[in-house]
């Protein structure tokens, strides 16, 4: 008599409809909070929209007669070029910047480590309008302290100097605010990453001969990779739609448009001129933009799902 032994037999797996049922509260809130401003901004991007119609005359419907008139816009490209290179900078130096402080917090002690910890946390913890008074204050050209260090230098004459009255000197001082008060975020997103590496990983290549240099480029950066894209992602979105910093240093400076991007120029557009129809076109090719910047992203994290 033979003896019939089998293993524990495995359970088909039961599908289910209880996961997709507890996302539905969530989907319907983001499809009111979001979708009802995306869809009110299509439309009124096909209409000519201004100060009558707030009014109760209704809007008339013009195509994409406000994006045509985009296309021939010179300032509207001078705005748009600007905050491109604005972003790409801002985010690049946010990101550098952050790693170096990531690095520097994983490498020192606990009680060096815990103070850098808490000032970039009050950096990061500061309000928006409460950090840009406080730049305004340092670059003020008649009592500002940059001046004051700087025009202390020999042959150097930064006397009553006006930092936001000059383009370029106006973005130095808002890409210095928005980089201060965004390293904190990517450091601690970073430092959060080197912590998941093993030591063990990186005493056995410093004992196989690997400098500093070449473990932070061999295994700390691959391993952080996700972090980093992620952070980049996040930081190029949020300086492209940059908006509270550029106004209150505006008012500080000039009012110029040479001093606009793009959050400042749908809003003059829409609250100052009353053109609510070209403002949301402005509005709709910042989101086709902020879409093409997000999808270099997206399809890296639809392949790695696909190779799973």
């Amino acid at each position: 008599m033979s003896a019939h032994t089998s293993g524990p037999r495995i359970q088909p797996r039961r599908s289910t409809k209880v996961p997709y049922v507890l996302i539905v509260p969530a989907v319907v809130a983001l499809l009111l909070g979001l979708g009802y401003p995306l869809v009110w901004q299509i439309i009124t991007s096909l209409q000519k929209y201004g100060l009558a119609q707030q009014f109760g005359q209704p809007p008339e419907f013009v195509g994409f007669d406000n994006f045509a008139n985009l296309i021939w816009d010179g300032q509207f490209w001078e705005v748009l070029v600007r905050s491109l290179l604005f972003c790409v900078v801002t985010a690049a130096l946010t990101v550098v910047l952050g790693v170096l402080f990531a690095v520097l917090m994983n490498s020192v002690g606990k009680v060096v480590r815990l103070i850098l910890q808490i000032a970039m946390l009050l950096a990061w913890a500061m309000p928006v309008a409460a950090a840009t008074t406080v730049f305004i204050w340092l670059f003020d050209r008649r009592r500002g302290v940059v001046n004051y260090l700087l025009d202390s230098l020999p042959g150097v004459d930064m006397n009553r100097y006006d930092w936001l009255g000059n383009p370029l000197t106006f973005f130095v001082v808002a890409c210095a605010l928005i980089v201060w008060m965004s390293v904190p975020f990517v450091a601690f997103a970073v430092y959060a990453g080197l912590t998941q590496i093993s030591d063990e990983v990186m005493e056995a290549a410093q004992i196989d001969g690997a400098n500093a240099w070449q473990r932070f480029r061999r295994i700390i950066m691959p391993m952080i990779r996700p972090v980093l894209s992620i952070v980049l992602l996040l930081q190029l979105i949020w300086d492209l739609r940059v908006f509270a910093q550029i106004t209150l240093l505006k008012d500080a400076g000039s009012k110029s448009s040479d001093f606009d991007l793009l959050g400042t120029y749908i809003y003059k557009l829409g609250v100052a001129s009353n053109d609510f129809g070209v403002a949301s076109a402005v509005s709709i090719v910042v989101l086709i933009v902020t879409i093409a910047i997000s999808w270099a992203y997206v399809r890296e994290l639809i392949k790695e799902d696909e190779a799973q």
